[in-house]
């Protein structure tokens, strides 16, 4: 089932998650609906607080990604098939000179701005079958999981902005958050007018 992605400005995408455990109710059903809600959207990651619950669970799947021309060969194969579920994770080590890179949220339509992260992390994290794994990241796939984990941490892309930047995109923010935008997916807008 899609589910309608919590829009910019919903108090849930500011809240630190909770850890869940394997008796979280209708789990796999979650996790289906996550992924269906993601490729509806075109997405290549989708956090929980997105779909409006304060969890720390998260989905990534970088195929789109590896389509990329300005790839190498070796990063387009990486990316390619490269989906996984992480649950309760703690991103353990950041290492590495800071990057840039385009970034956009399917919280946030039709804002994309450059963003400096890390490009190595060491991550330690539970399956889809709540098996424990510790593994170490870098690339775009890095980039992907720190962002969706920031998510988990109450924390949106646009604040690790400038200050201006950030009061350059403040009106677009606002009508997002009223919906005043177009979009192809289903959202929930946190200040949109009720119709009567």
């Amino acid at each position: 089932m899609i589910l309608p992605i919590v829009a910019y400005g919903d108090p849930v995408l500011k809240k630190v998650g909770q850890d869940i455990d394997a008796d979280y109710p209708k789990f796999n059903e979650l996790l289906d609906n996550m992924f269906e809600t993601m490729y509806n959207a075109f997405g290549v990651g989708l956090a929980a607080p997105q779909i409006g619950l304060p969890i720390r669970l998260f989905i990534i799947d970088t195929t789109p990604f590896s389509e990329d021309e300005d790839l190498s060969e070796d990063e387009q194969k990486e990316l390619n098939g490269f989906k996984k579920v992480f649950i309760n994770a703690k991103i353990t080590s950041e290492e590495g000179d800071e990057w840039a890179f385009n970034e956009g949220c399917l919280s946030i339509p039709d804002v994309r701005e450059d963003v400096f992260r890390k490009p190595e992390i060491t991550i330690e994290y539970l399956d889809e079958n709540f098996e424990k794994h510790v593994e170490t990241f870098d690339g775009l796939i890095a980039r992907v999981i720190q962002h969706e984990y920031d998510h988990i941490d109450g924390i949106l892309f646009t604040e690790k902005l400038s200050t201006l930047k950030k009061r350059l995109i403040k009106g677009r923010l606002d009508n997002i958050s009223k919906g005043k935008i177009r979009v192809d997916y289903k959202m929930r807008f946190p200040k949109q007018k009720k119709r009567r």
